[in-house]
């Protein structure tokens, strides 16, 4: 009769070497009848295998068997075998020696096989009792199955798979081994020494052998394995490698036997993995903690050398240089400036990041060197942002400063000039005596009577002259003291030229009384005065006074800010215009008076100077003037309308910036708020929350190009000096810093969902729960700005069932707000929901695993730590684990007791 067994619950066609449940360890049926027709050299192998497989257990009771087929007919040593690869008691054998007591025996043996989960189909103890080898090597090979290889499970797979999996991991290392099966795999015999020689090099010598002395290296394996790990010989050299496909089942069943030697050994490595894991996670850790350490300091010390620049308020002398000044600091808002913001907030993400790892893995959080907390580089942005913005406002000040100066020192100069020229006598367009040289002359005292009265009459309208520039003088002191008030930086050589005309309207003062009292004693003697010449001189010297103001006032420049400055400049000058007709009669009035003496003089045959006698002014000068008069019109009409068309230009630049301003602005809040309510009322899932925040960030980002525009405009505004724009509320520096806010919160959104998935994934947390723990939140959430506060988080908690005290909350408020801001985010509030449920490593745990690769002793060497862990975190280890201060240990023995509560915070390394 055939026998065939299977696992309980495992269906036709299903691979019963499969990874999964228990029981799935026996072949299919079809594998039993390939069985019948058993390869004689297969044959030979599994009968000593076998034989050799139950006598290594067989005789841990005293006895062993010599005939596979004949020693197990009557089923007691088939039963005692049970028993002892068990360690379970079977019912009592029957001691009759008739066939139906044989039966009774085999059966008992075959029910408690069933009792163990495998199912026995169209089998009776007939076919055993009756000696039938195949049947019998099938039962032996189920029983194999059941209590050697069934249990063995490596990385989630278990059984014939397992057992494959630990000979691979175990024989990679090694030169010339390839194992990819239970048969030709093993032939040459280096693979069974790859295995020996990996748990016990003390054994063999790996590097002496050959891969073409397949004999030697079996027989080898065979003997070390007898002699010196209690492992039977199974197997026959020359059988295996004569043998084209040697039997699997001999094979797996001899390797089999290797795993269960080596179990020890497996119990340390599965501790060592246990280690590296946490000390991966520790120096993972360690890794972001430097890159914080290194990305605050970079920052930290970018801000000191940045505020002492923007703290320098060292004004430059012209301003060219100070709009260089002006340049470098748009250069440092546009280039400079927004990489250390993305750092910033790239900071506190990592923060976040990093103390969301290390309360996941129960370690104590990261306290950063003293001065790089978060709060430190926030106060020392604040106080960067704080000298950045005075800085910007002393520049302009600066700027408009240096422009009036420049404005006051042309005025200056012009004014300055216009007068020296005066005084020189060269006000009009031929040399004239000085005023010192003609105050000095003594021509009077050979002049006749008519010859005095026209120096005395010359001499009042001198006065009159002089009178008239007394306010040319005074406004050219003023513009001096506003100058040196202002502080220009050629002061000194204003001073200087002030002074020497101000002597100098002093000495022509002194001059001129001195002169006026020798004409009036001169007067009494001399009668004659030609009325016409005086009438002249009367009316000529108040006309050319006009005239000179009419000159310097086309001449004069100005400084305007807007259209409508510039509109008040045309306007007057529009009405300086509407003056010329009556000027012009006046001229020509002036004109015929000199034309009534030429007359007169003609007449009477008078031999008259021909200077008028009252006044060196001629009707030459008149009419010179006149036309300069008439030729600066014209200039003074196309200068104002270039003005006037700057100025119109500005106002179109300062309408472009306001009408994009005026969009942006409201733009940058509406998102500030919309992610604002993101962060506090997200559902979905968090990848859906994620995608939906990333899509936020990819449309702000787009954004930043109306961010650019605006700063193009705002730039030829600030070439262009134009620093007020009554069109929008909003100034650049708004803009930008709504900007940066703007960067940060969508930035912080994003890290916060991050570290929700880190702590949905680490706790194994649903969707559904975390979007429970958001609805309470939010329910509490009162102020909806993504916080609760205590009270709110007092009331949450009630609702949720806890029972607290003053205590117990006091307790919880550190656990969820260790900074004692007053607040309980929401990242928090999931820590705490989730902490008591965590499945991670414990300190405990960790030293377990030492004290197992230690061989149970309380301390560890360097040499066990190289032997047993990958060697970068061997090294690891040893650099920071502390001397063992322990009695009966060698030297360098290490404390592996103290690393592990320092791992996690417990104590100091």
């Amino acid at each position: 009769m055939m026998m065939v067994m299977q696992p309980e619950g495992l269906g036709a066609g299903q691979d019963p070497f499969a990874g999964g449940g228990g029981g799935e360890y026996m072949e299919q049926e079809e594998d039993w009848d390939r069985d019948l027709l058993l390869d004689p050299a297969w044959e030979k192998q599994q009968r000593k295998t076998f034989t050799a497989w139950c006598n290594s257990h067989l005789r841990k009771a005293g006895t062993q068997i010599e005939d596979i087929e004949e020693d197990f007919r009557n089923g007691l040593k088939l039963m005692l075998l049970l028993e002892v690869i068990s360690g379970e008691r079977l019912p009592r054998p029957d001691k009759g020696k008739m066939r139906f007591h044989k039966i009774a025996n085999v059966n008992k043996a075959l029910d408690f096989i069933a009792s163990k989960g495998v199912k026995l189909v169209s089998i009776g103890a007939e076919e055993i009792v009756d000696g039938n080898l195949k049947m019998t090597l099938g039962m032996i090979w189920t029983i194999i199955l059941r209590f050697a290889i069934q249990d063995i499970s490596v990385e989630e797979t278990s059984a014939k798979e397992g057992l494959l999996l630990w000979c691979q991991r175990k024989t990679a290392p090694y030169r010339n081994v390839n194992v990819q099966n239970f048969h030709t795999s093993w032939k040459d015999g280096l693979a069974l020494c790859a295995l020996i020689h990996r748990h016990r090099p003390d054994l063999i010598d790996y590097a002496k052998l050959r891969k073409d002395d397949p004999i030697g290296n079996l027989n080898t394996a065979f003997e070390v394995a007898e002699k010196y790990l209690d492992i039977p010989k199974m197997l026959d050299a020359e059988d295996i490698v004569n043998t084209p496909k040697p039997d699997e089942k001999a094979v797996m069943t001899y390797v089999s036997c290797f795993y269960h030697a080596f179990a020890g050994a497996e119990q340390a490595e599965t501790a060592a993995n246990r280690i590296c894991k946490v000390l991966a996670v520790n120096q993972e850790n360690e890794k972001l903690m430097e890159e914080y350490e290194k990305l605050a300091s970079e920052l930290l010390e970018w801000i000191r050398r940045t505020v002492p620049w923007l703290e320098n308020r060292t004004g430059e002398p012209s301003m060219s240089a100070m709009q260089r000044k002006l340049e470098d600091f748009r250069d440092y808002r546009r280039l400079h400036k927004p990489p250390r913001v993305q750092e910033k907030c790239q900071l506190e993400i990592n923060f976040n990041t990093l103390q969301t790892k290390l309360r996941l893995s129960h370690r104590p959080a990261f306290m950063p060197s003293e001065g790089k907390l978060v709060s430190d580089i926030a106060n020392a942005w604040r106080g960067l942002e704080q000298v950045e913005k005075g800085y910007e406002d002393w520049l302009l000040s600066e700027i408009r400063r240096l422009q009036r100066l420049q404005h006051l020192a042309e005025k200056f100069q012009q004014k300055a000039s216009l007068h020296e020229a005066w005084t020189r006598g060269r006000a009009t367009s031929w040399p004239r005596p000085g005023k010192e040289e003609m105050l000095n002359q003594r021509d009077y005292e050979s002049a006749s009577l008519q010859e005095v009265r026209a120096l005395l009459r010359r001499h009042e309208a001198f006065e009159s002259d002089l009178a008239a520039h007394q306010d040319r003088v005074e406004h050219i002191a003023a513009l001096a003291q506003e100058l040196n008030e202002l502080d220009y930086h050629e002061a000194a050589s204003v001073n200087s030229r002030c002074q020497a005309i101000c002597d100098q309207w002093d000495s022509l003062g002194t001059l001129t009384q001195k002169r006026r009292d020798a004409l009036e004693r001169m007067e009494k003697l001399l009668e004659t005065i030609d009325q016409l010449q005086l009438e002249f001189a009367r009316r000529a010297a108040p006309f050319n006074n006009w005239l000179d103001g009419a000159v310097e006032d086309l001449q004069d420049v100005w400084l305007v800010h807007s259209v409508e400055e510039t509109q008040s400049l045309v306007t007057a000058h529009e009405q300086f215009k509407a003056t010329l007709p009556e000027a012009d009669r006046e001229r020509g009035a002036i004109l015929g008076i000199q034309g009534e003496i030429q007359k007169i003089c003609q007449t009477y045959g008078l031999r008259l100077s021909p200077t008028n006698p009252y006044i060196s002014l001629s009707p030459q000068d008149i009419n010179t003037k006149w036309d300069t008069v008439r030729k600066l019109v014209p200039s003074r009409d196309q200068t104002l309308q270039e003005e006037l068309a700057r100025q119109q230009v500005n106002d179109r630049v300062r309408r472009q910036f306001a009408a994009q301003a005026n969009a942006i602005g409201p733009w940058i809040q509406g998102k500030v708020e919309e992610v604002g309510r993101l962060a506090a009322g997200m559902m979905g899932s968090l990848e859906e929350q994620m995608a939906g925040l990333r899509q936020q960030e990819q449309n702000i980002i787009n954004y930043k190009s109306n961010i650019d525009r605006l700063e193009g405009d705002h730039q030829l505004l600030q070439e262009s000096l134009v620093f007020d724009n009554k069109h929008t509320v909003y100034s650049m520096e708004h803009i930008r810093v709504g900007w940066e806010q703007l960067l940060t919160s969508i930035a912080r959104t994003i890290n916060e969902v991050e570290n929700q998935v880190l702590t949905r994934d680490a706790k194994g947390l649903s969707q559904e729960q975390l979007n429970e723990f958001r609805a309470s939140f939010n329910h509490f959430d009162r102020k909806r700005n993504g916080m609760m506060e205590p009270d709110d988080f007092r009331a949450c908690l009630i609702s949720m069932g806890y029972d607290l005290g003053e205590v117990e909350f006091a307790r919880i408020m550190t656990m969820v707000d260790p900074n004692a801001t007053g607040v309980v985010t929401f990242q928090a509030f999931i820590d705490f929901m989730t902490r008591e449920t965590a499945e991670t490593d414990t300190a405990e745990q960790v030293v377990a695993s030492f004290k197992i690769l230690a061989g149970d002793k309380s301390y560890i060497t360097s040499e066990e730590l190289r032997r047993e862990l990958p060697a970068e975190q061997a090294e690891y280890c040893i650099r920071r684990m502390t001397p063992y201060k322990g009695s009966g240990a060698p030297a360098g023995a290490l404390d592996y007791v103290a690393f592990s509560s320092a791992l996690y915070g417990e104590s100091d390394l």
